[in-house]
C-alpha cells in the first residue's frame, strides 16, 4: 500500500483509508461483526487510515471503531471530527469554543477505548 505524509511531523497514512460512517446504521442497518471484519481486512491490506466523527451515531462509530481497533491500535490512524453540538440533536449545529473541544476530545478518546490521536494545533 503506497503511503502519504500529512503535515510538517512525519504522519504516514496509507494512500487509501476507510471510512467507517456506515458501519453504525447512518445508510441502513449494520452489522457490527461485519464492520469489524473489515476494518480487520483493511489492516491486513495495509489500510492505516480510518475516518469516523462523534455525529455518526451519533457516538456509535467511535465505540465500534475502538472495538475493531483493539489490539491493532500500532496500526491504526485514526481521524474523528467533532465541533457539533449534539447536546441539541443532529442538527444543533455547531459549537468550536474551546472548552466543549476539549470535553469532546476527551469523550472521544474514551470512546475510541483511549486510542492516541495527532491533534492539529
Amino acid at each position: 500500500m503506497k503511503a502519504r505524509k500529512l503535515g510538517k511531523q512525519g504522519l504516514q497514512v496509507s494512500a487509501l483509508g476507510l471510512g467507517c460512517m456506515g458501519m453504525s446504521d447512518y445508510y441502513g442497518e449494520a452489522n457490527e461483526a461485519e464492520s469489524i471484519a473489515t476494518v480487520h481486512r483493511a489492516i491486513d491490506l495495509g489500510v492505516n487510515f480510518f475516518d469516523t466523527a462523534e455525529a455518526y451515531g451519533p457516538y456509535a462509530n467511535e465505540e465500534l471503531l475502538g472495538r475493531a481497533l483493539k489490539g491493532r491500535r500500532d496500526k491504526a490512524i485514526v481521524a474523528t471530527k467533532f465541533g457539533m453540538d449534539l447536546s441539541r440533536g443532529p442538527a444543533g449545529g455547531t459549537n468550536s469554543r474551546p472548552e466543549h473541544i476539549r470535553e469532546v476530545a476527551d469523550a472521544s478518546l474514551l470512546r475510541l477505548e483511549h486510542f492516541l490521536f495527532y491533534c492539529r494545533p
